[in-house]
């Protein structure tokens, strides 16, 4: 697995453990909808909570939560409308970002609630 990846993965673990620890109840981990793919599904109470998890190593070329432009965001209301008719679902969502600088030095996380909104 290309180091990349090994990164990426490290940071979904945290992200997801973040998340359970703060009482979300994750249901789903990189559910995907064609080539689109969703990080981590989880409740909070009664709202749906859709999770983009991005993993760096270091903030030097920017923050993690940088990388989510606006073709990374319809990729996820693509998913995420395919996910909520799949599963039959009539509720509130919302699209956070969990941004993780992670290496020997640090582990930052920076949750972001709330991070866009479809148009």
């Amino acid at each position: 697995m290309a180091r990349h990846n090994e990164l990426g993965k490290k940071g979904e673990v945290l992200a997801k453990k973040y998340l359970v620890d703060k009482g979300y109840r994750i249901v789903e981990t990189n559910w995907r909808f064609d080539k689109d793919e969703i990080d981590l599904i989880a409740w909070q109470d009664d709202l749906l909570v859709i999770v983009e998890v991005k993993t760096t190593s270091t903030a030097y070329f920017g923050e993690p939560e940088e990388a989510v432009d606006a073709r990374k965001e319809s990729f996820l209301i693509r998913a995420t409308e395919a996910y909520l008719e799949k599963y039959d679902l009539d509720c509130e969502s919302r699209f956070d970002i969990v941004a993780i600088v992670l290496n020997d030095q640090e582990t930052r996380i920076n949750h972001i609630e709330d991070a866009f909104y479809p148009e």
